[in-house]
């Protein structure tokens, strides 16, 4: 078997372990290497707002019924919310569990640099400074600060207005179709580069805190990944099992955009690319314009996980014993500050933060306990969230009939199973 070392998909995985083996040998020079996928992520984040924008204002204005519109959106939410409610859930059951918090050494609380994290957090504000927030003071200003839920707003409203002026607004969805190409050209240009942006974020994550950073919190690390495993293994999978596709083969079929985001720790990353991913799986372009985007704040079904997990840890560090209520209680706050979360790097550390300032009972101190070890975790949520957000498109387009499984992924199987086939015939001449 052949390796085809021009496959993004291997040119990641390349990435990914020559970053490893720098960060392990020359740990300085690969704490510097940072710049690699700063750069890569800046350059995803200047296509995102715009991309956002027109997709869900194609989308929307191509519907024509705005009864369908509201539909779409209705059933995705409700989605978001079971689904994330599932996760937060299942992480609070399993850290209960396992306990990796109990007997654990805070002292090490006082090196952390906390002060950042409880700062934006409180900056942040409630519920309903978040609420507040999906209205954008200024368009403009919402997408030069990349603001997603503000443009999400905007981007609503715009293609509502569209929609409903029928034949005079056709013009207006024509251009923005051919713009939207081109901003998707400059994705794929983008997307060239991405070996080289995992190899710079690996190569600083081991340099700067080093393999053995791993072995303190292995065992919440450990449990972490597990119930993500387990998450989307048998909840994704039992989701996707009844609307008739196979989770194993849909994650086969977006591993490209996995790596991706294993090699960033960032699921905004593979934002553009997994739209165009979910059109050629078989859902409709105003299905993906509306669930993918509204699913990067409402469907982060990892950074869910992680927050419940990490806030009990923290109680059980400082021996704070919980009541079952008092965690019902967290739960329900887990609910709320979780929508805030965005899908870059950090933010579920910054959501964690301010999730414990809503809940005095856990020091928000206890966050420098994680800080060492977050990002490797961010790179287990950043999958989760993607993976969801996949199938929760799917789940959707197959509700609303949108669905036409036309894929890629399909078509690669028939060709092959055709190949087989002529290979079993006896040529005659």
């Amino acid at each position: 078997m052949r390796i085809n070392f021009k496959n993004l998909t291997v040119q990641v995985i390349i990435g990914i372990i020559i970053g490893i083996l720098v960060g392990f040998i020359f740990p300085e020079f690969g704490a510097q290497l940072k710049v690699l996928a700063d750069v890569f992520i800046k350059m995803i984040k200047m296509l995102i707002a715009p991309i956002i924008f027109l997709t869900i204002v194609i989308g929307i204005g191509n519907m024509g019924d705005l009864k369908k519109v509201g539909r779409i959106g209705g059933k995705a939410l409700i989605y978001f919310e079971i689904v994330t409610t599932f996760a937060l859930a299942i992480g609070i059951i399993v850290v209960n569990l396992i306990q990796p918090g109990v007997g654990f050494n805070t002292d090490a609380a006082n090196s952390g640099d906390v002060a950042q994290y409880a700062k934006q957090a409180e900056e942040s504000g409630g519920f309903v400074d978040f609420l507040v927030g999906i209205v954008p003071e200024n368009v403009v200003g919402a997408m030069a600060e990349g603001e997603l839920l503000p443009i999400l707003f905007f981007a609503v409203l715009f293609g509502v207005v569209t929609a409903s002026l029928g034949e005079k607004s056709q013009p207006v969805i024509d251009l923005f179709q051919r713009i939207t190409d081109i901003f998707f050209g400059i994705v794929n240009m983008v997307m060239k580069v991405s070996p080289i942006a995992a190899f710079g974020a690996m190569s600083y994550t081991i340099g700067t805190f080093g393999v053995g950073s791993l072995v303190s919190l292995g065992k919440l690390m450990a449990g972490v990944y597990i119930t993500m495993f387990l998450f989307i293994i048998l909840v994704l999978g039992t989701i996707a099992k009844f609307y008739g596709f196979n989770i194993f083969k849909f994650i086969a079929y977006i591993k490209e955009e996995i790596l991706l985001v294993l090699g960033t720790s960032s699921s905004e990353s593979a934002l553009p690319r997994m739209m165009e991913r979910m059109e050629k799986y078989g859902c409709s372009k105003p299905v993906v314009g509306l669930v993918i985007p509204t699913g990067y704040s409402f469907n982060l079904d990892g950074t869910s996980i992680y927050l419940s997990m990490a806030a009990i840890f923290i109680a059980q560090a400082y021996g704070v014993d919980l009541t079952i209520w008092q965690e019902l209680t967290l739960l329900a706050i887990l609910m709320f500050t979780s929508k805030g979360a965005a899908g870059v790097t950090g933010s579920g550390f910054i959501t964690l933060a301010a999730t414990l300032a809503a809940f005095p009972m856990i020091p928000v101190e206890g966050i420098a306990l994680l800080i060492g070890v977050d990002r490797f975790m961010s790179e287990a949520r950043a999958i989760t969230n993607l993976i969801g957000n996949g199938v929760a498109t799917v789940v959707i387009s197959k509700m609303e009939n949108e669905f036409h499984p036309t894929t890629e992924s399909e078509n690669s199987s028939a060709h092959k199973e055709g190949i087989q086939r002529q290979k079993e015939i006896p040529v005659t001449e």
